[in-house]
C-alpha cells in the first residue's frame, strides 16, 4: 500500500519521508498520514528526548504500516460500539442454545458497569492493560458498598471476555485488563459466604409460609392458588437445591415421583430430569430429590392438563414471573 509523501513543516522531524514527529509542549507527537482513512494518525510519544521521540516514532510507523499492509484499520470504534458487536455475537449463541437468555442479559448488565467507567465513546485502541485497575473502587463507590466482590469478579470475567473477543478482531490492541487484586474470599469469613437459613430459619420460614396460605386469610380462590404454587416453589427449591433457571423452566413430564421404604417407613422421593437445554451449563443431569410429596400437592392445586405443561405457573403456558415469586417471597419472609 503506497502511502503519499507528505511536505513537513519547520520544527517536523520526517521518519521514512511518510510520516513526521513534533513537539507539543513540552513532549514529543507521531503524526502519519492513511490515504484509505483520509486521516492522519496521531499518537503523544510521552518523551521530552528528541532522540528517543525518534525511536519510538519508527516503531509506531512501522506496527501502523504492518497492520495496513494486513488491512486493518487504524482508526478505532467506541467501546458502546464494541459492547454493541459483541452482544450482538452472544445473541447467536442464544438461537443455537449454547447459553441461555438470562445469561446473554447477565452480561449485557455487565457490560453496561463496565461503559459506565470506560466512558461510552471511549476508543477501543486508546485502552490500556491498567485502564480498569480502579474498576472494583468505582463500584464500590457507585453502590456505596452495596455491591458483593464475587458479583465484581464476574463482571471483570466478563469485561475481559470481550476484551478477547474484540482483540481476535483486531478492534483493539489488549486482550484484557490487568484488574487489580482483589482479597480471597475463602478465608474462613462466615459472613461472606453464600448465605443459608440455618434450621431454625427454616423451620420459621415453614411455618410462615402455612400461616400465610391458610384459608383464614379469607383470600380469593386466585390470590389462595398463587401463594400456594410460591409456598411450593420454594419448598422444592429448599428440597432439591435446583438453579433458578431450571426450576422455572421443570414441566410434569421432567418429574417422576417413587416409593422408597427405609427403616419400616415409606418415603416419597423425586426424580427430576433437567434437560440440557433449560440448563445454565447446557449439561442434562437426573436425582432423587426428597419429599417428592410436595409436587403430588403441588399437582393437586395446579391440575396440569398435560405432562407437557410446567410445573410453576399461573396459566398453565408461562412461567411464573420473577416479580410474583420476590413478591410473595419477601412477604413469607417478613411474616417469618
Amino acid at each position: 500500500m503506497a502511502l503519499k509523501k507528505q511536505h513537513f513543516a519547520e520544527g517536523e522531524i520526517p521518519i521514512f519521508d511518510e510520516a513526521c514527529i513534533y513537539k507539543r509542549g513540552e513532549y514529543w507527537q507521531f503524526r502519519m498520514w492513511l490515504p484509505k482513512e483520509n486521516k492522519y494518525a496521531r499518537k503523544s510519544l510521552r518523551t521530552r528526548s528528541e532522540a528517543t521521540a525518534i525511536e519510538k516514532g519508527k516503531a509506531a510507523y512501522l506496527e501502523i504500516y504492518a497492520n495496513l499492509q494486513q488491512g486493518k484499520s487504524y482508526f478505532s470504534i467506541t467501546t458502546k460500539e464494541g459492547v454493541e458487536k459483541y452482544l450482538s455475537f452472544r445473541k447467536r449463541d442464544v438461537e443455537l442454545g449454547h447459553i441461555v437468555k438470562g445469561r446473554h442479559t447477565t452480561i449485557a448488565t455487565h457490560l453496561q458497569h463496565f461503559l459506565s467507567f470506560i466512558g461510552k465513546d471511549t476508543k477501543l485502541k486508546e485502552l490500556e492493560r491498567t485502564d480498569c485497575e480502579n474498576y472494583f473502587y468505582h463500584r464500590h463507590k457507585a453502590t456505596n458498598g452495596n455491591v458483593k466482590q464475587i458479583t465484581v469478579q464476574n463482571e471483570q470475567s466478563t469485561i475481559n471476555a470481550l476484551m478477547k473477543w474484540l482483540h481476535k478482531s483486531c478492534e483493539t490492541h489488549i486482550d484484557g485488563f490487568d484488574f487489580k487484586k482483589l482479597p480471597r474470599l475463602d478465608k474462613g469469613n462466615e459472613a461472606i459466604r453464600r448465605a443459608t437459613l440455618t434450621n431454625d430459619e427454616y423451620e420459621a420460614l415453614y411455618r410462615a409460609m402455612r400461616t400465610y396460605t391458610a384459608k383464614h386469610n379469607k383470600l380469593d380462590d386466585a390470590e389462595l392458588r398463587v401463594r400456594k404454587i410460591v409456598q411450593h416453589y420454594v419448598l422444592v427449591a429448599a428440597n432439591s437445591g435446583l438453579r433458578v433457571g431450571e426450576q422455572r423452566q421443570l414441566r410434569w413430564s421432567d418429574v417422576q415421583l417413587e416409593r422408597h421404604s427405609a427403616n419400616g417407613s415409606e418415603q416419597t422421593l423425586a426424580r427430576i430430569h433437567v434437560r440440557a437445554e433449560t440448563s445454565k451449563v447446557r449439561t442434562s443431569r437426573t436425582f432423587l430429590c426428597r419429599n417428592g410429596q410436595y409436587f403430588e400437592r403441588l399437582r393437586e392445586i395446579a391440575k396440569p392438563k398435560s405432562t407437557d405443561e410446567l410445573v410453576f405457573t399461573i396459566d398453565g403456558e408461562n412461567q411464573i414471573t420473577q416479580r410474583t415469586m420476590l413478591y410473595h417471597w419477601h412477604k413469607m419472609i417478613e411474616l417469618a
